[in-house]
């Protein structure tokens, strides 16, 4: 078992405060930190750039300048494949670091124990598992997806404080404060596509767009739109939607049918992406949906929805993480709940765990993951 000091769970600490910098940006990349130090003094450090740019290793190298000797601390293990850049440990071994500590290893099988394997055969001594289930969790859809074939995805609910999300009538505007709202904001800058139904199309006719800046996140490089995805098995949505006209990629996804066919045309004349799916009943099959936004290359999905489709995800087993903002307010027993589940007997409950609880604004904000029998 390897022993790590005190000074490589500093450097290591400071290279995963790294990292999360690149976690509204990196996608479809993983966020990686990388700290390049001798003797206790930081020589260089840096963190992934968006698609295209340098990775960690790269940015930490040019900063050192200087690395023969030095020991390197990295969140995830070092490229050794040719992408859209060139392999880090390429660059690592040219500059003659003597040591590399890893905390995971990487699930991208072009990797895999590669990038490991080539600087041990170059005479670095490497050492694996500092602080491993901090550097997954920062990265839950990268592995996910690399591990599973799915991305990670987080189902967002906002309701009264007896679980109401809107009033009969479907008014929901505004459940919570403009803080619960601005928050949602960072979930959707960290999301790679966002998910919604025809129904809360239809009734709210959302941009479903990024409104926080690159600088309110603390993030020096260009923040990207997510993927707009909308959920329409009759492909009721509209050419005039107001989402077509946002910057970024909206995809309409339904039911492989003639009516379809038919009313996709004028969709595809506005912009959007059509993409038809089997059916599971009258509904879209939602397990073809992530693995068709999986190959798309999306890490984390964000589920913004109503009670119908937020349950259909949660019932067919596909929820990784919820989080409901908590409004102070009561909407009564004739408001919208916030899921629609076959749930009939207490046994059959699904259960949670409960993650992280906090207050913004004048709302509580609780983060809750599925328990692992789910």
């Amino acid at each position: 078992m390897i022993v790590f000091s005190a000074q490589d769970q500093q450097m290591m600490a400071r290279a995963l405060t790294l990292a999360a910098k690149g976690r509204f940006t990196a996608s479809p990349n993983p966020a990686v930190g990388c700290v390049i130090s001798v003797q206790n003094r930081i020589l260089g450090e840096g963190y992934t750039r968006p698609a295209g740019g340098n990775h960690a290793e790269i940015e930490a190298l040019n900063m050192a300048v200087e690395a023969s000797g030095a020991c390197v601390y990295v969140t995830l293990e070092p490229c050794s494949h040719y992408g859209k850049t060139g392999p880090c440990v390429e660059a690592l071994i040219n500059a003659g670091v003597a040591r590399v500590v890893i905390a995971s290893e990487d699930p991208n099988p072009l990797v895999s124990g590669r990038g490991i394997e080539k600087l041990k055969k170059a005479g670095v001594v490497v050492d694996c598992g500092l602080l491993e289930d901090q550097a997954r969790q920062l990265n839950k859809g990268f592995f996910k997806r690399h591990e599973q074939g799915l991305p990670w995805i987080l189902v967002k609910m906002a309701s009264s404080i007896d679980g109401r999300t809107a009033m009969a009538s479907g008014q929901s505007q505004w459940v919570t404060t403009p803080a619960s709202r601005r928050d949602v904001q960072r979930l959707r800058a960290a999301s790679c596509a966002i998910v919604t139904g025809i129904g809360t199309q239809l009734m709210d006719d959302p941009s479903l767009t990024v409104r926080i800046t690159a600088e309110e996140l603390g993030v020096q490089d260009t923040l990207t739109q997510p993927l707009r995805v909308v959920v329409d098995s009759q492909l009721q949505m509209q050419p005039t939607a107001r989402m077509l006209a946002q910057p970024g990629i909206t995809v309409i996804a339904t039911i492989d049918g003639d009516a379809q066919r038919q009313a996709a045309k004028a969709l595809i004349e506005v912009g959007a992406e059509v993409v038809f799916l089997p059916a599971a009943g009258e509904h879209i099959d939602l397990h073809k949906l992530v693995v068709y936004l999986a190959e798309r290359e999306c890490n984390c999905i964000m589920v913004e929805a109503g009670a119908g489709l937020a349950g259909a995800f949660i019932g067919e087993g596909l929820l990784d993480e919820l989080v409901c903002y908590w409004a102070p307010k009561l909407f009564g027993n004739q408001a919208r709940p916030m899921f629609n589940l076959p749930i009939s007997t207490i046994d059959a409950h699904l259960a949670l765990s409960i993650q992280d609880v906090r207050q913004i604004g004048e709302d509580l904000r609780i983060t809750m993951y599925p328990d692992k029998d789910y």
